[in-house]
């Protein structure tokens, strides 16, 4: 099981997600945080989080993060 990402890590990386050119490399997106998030453990845990989404969406065959359809849950 993972752990579960606060509700500021989730809004904060989805917000940058919009704004800025990250992707699905995790040290990339550390460096691209940089100047944006002073605190480390944040600034990784965004990274983290928006890598996974990138990782994600990349599989999903329509793009969309996080929408269950009743196919699936059945």
């Amino acid at each position: 099981m993972g752990r579960i990402k606060s509700l500021m890590v989730k809004k904060a990386a989805k917000q940058l997600m919009n704004e800025g050119a990250f992707s699905g490399d995790f040290t990339n997106n550390k460096k691209v945080l940089k100047d944006t998030m002073p605190s480390k453990p944040i600034r990784n845990k965004i990274a983290g989080y928006i890598s996974r989404l990138i990782k994600m969406r990349a599989q999903k065959p329509d793009g969309t993060i996080g929408q269950n359809t009743a196919a699936a849950v059945q």
